[in-house]
């Protein structure tokens, strides 16, 4: 609005001509400069879109808000602009955390929102998410994950106030993970690749390594005991069952599928030939 338009109810105090500001259309440089909003609109606060940047123990957290038909362009923009205006309170290089819940993202838009965050030396490092397509594109760019199962805010009023509680459904990835990779994910876990030495799965199912096992793996983390460990190459540098701890023993000398499964005297491993997998 130029300073020639009145606001419904103001009183005009004099009848000096005013002074008009040029617009964007008039003035090419100063088109370069602002960005493309409502000339009445002013700039939103980045909490109107329920987008959320906190520190939280020496960690930066990024909140993203609920799944909206048709929004990500307006998040993304106001984002933008936050991130231009805000003064930071982190240092250089430190590592954030992108919580996205139930929205789902794919891989153009998380490289779009690690690329934000370059200027201002912010680096992406792991996703939370509750939807698989999102924990699979996350993955698959080299990020840490962590996949919580999403429970409908509005269940069907029919169920059954008894009726067990929904299980995560397993999570399929087809990449290799890296030192400083972690996958977390409620049910079981798939991974054709290899699992390298610093990176790390946690599952409340099982874990399944089409490839080599040579990080930390976490199968049962709810307290399944009957969870199990298989991979083709199983030297990993912790195994662990529900509340069971071990370590691989020396690396087996051939490359054969071997499965690690909890027992009274503690975690046991066994070619998958070997053992009965009812």
């Amino acid at each position: 609005m130029t300073a020639m338009e009145q606001n419904p109810g103001e009183t005009k105090t004099s009848d000096l001509p005013a002074q008009t500001t040029p617009t964007a259309s008039e003035s090419p440089a100063l088109a370069e400069e602002l960005p493309e909003l409502e000339p009445s609109q002013p700039v939103a606060n980045i909490t109107d879109f329920g987008i959320n940047l906190y520190s939280q123990a020496g960690q930066l957290i990024l909140q993203l808000p609920p799944e909206m038909p048709g929004d990500w362009e307006a998040v993304w923009q106001q984002l933008q602009l936050h991130l231009q205006a805000r003064s930071p309170f982190w240092s250089p290089q430190t590592h954030m955390e992108v919580r996205v819940g139930n929205r789902l993202l794919d891989q153009r838009q998380l490289q779009q929102l690690a690329e934000a965050f370059h200027p201002v030396h912010i680096n992406v490092q792991r996703i939370c998410t509750s939807r698989r397509q999102t924990a699979i594109a996350a993955a698959t760019l080299g990020y840490s994950v962590e996949q919580t199962l999403f429970i409908p805010p509005f269940p069907d009023s029919e169920a059954s106030p008894t009726e067990a509680a929904p299980t995560a459904s397993p999570l399929y990835l087809q990449t290799t993970l890296r030192s400083g990779n972690e996958i977390c994910h409620a049910g079981s876990v798939i991974l054709v690749g290899d699992l390298n030495p610093g990176s790390t799965i946690i599952a409340g199912g099982d874990i399944l390594v089409w490839g080599r096992i040579r990080g930390v793996v976490h199968a049962g983390a709810g307290g399944n005991l009957s969870a199990r460990i298989m991979g083709l190459y199983l030297a990993a540098t912790q195994l662990r069952i529900a509340d069971l701890i071990a370590r691989s023993p020396t690396p087996p000398k051939g490359f054969y599928p071997e499965v690690a499964y909890a027992t009274p005297n503690g975690i046991q491993i066994a070619p998958v030939g070997h053992l009965h997998l009812a």
